[in-house]
């Protein structure tokens, strides 16, 4: 089983940056990939960012390419998210989550963070 713990969420204006953090823990989390999502109110969850704990290999939806940069620190058991120049359209609650396998479908993912909130103001 693994446990996710995310913060870093906040207030932010256009163009700004923040940081998401997700510590892992669990007897064989390592072996697990690591992903971002995001679910503004009244959508869908959608794939944000992916990345292997061991290889560090990474994805990206089109719409954060170029913007936002995931990495992990092993030492840390901790995946970030950094977020620069921040678009309104940003805006929601981000979830990092944890599967056996590389997937864009939240509903491959069976170990999910509690969710931090993200506000981007025009």
């Amino acid at each position: 089983q693994v446990q996710l713990v995310e913060s870093g969420g906040g207030l932010v204006q256009a163009g700004g940056s923040l940081r998401l953090s997700c510590a892992a823990s669990g007897r064989a989390f390592s072996s697990y990939v690591m992903a971002w999502f995001r679910q503004a109110p009244r959508k869908e969850r959608d794939f944000v960012a992916r990345i292997k704990w061991d290889a560090g290999d990474t994805s990206y939806a089109d719409s954060v390419k170029g913007r936002f940069t995931t990495s992990r620190d092993n030492a840390k058991n901790t995946v970030y998210l950094q977020m620069n120049n921040l678009k309104p359209e940003d805006t929601a609650i981000y979830y990092c989550a944890a599967n056996r396998f590389y997937s864009r479908s939240p509903n491959d993912y069976n170990y999910w963070g509690q969710g931090t909130q993200v506000t981007v103001s025009s």
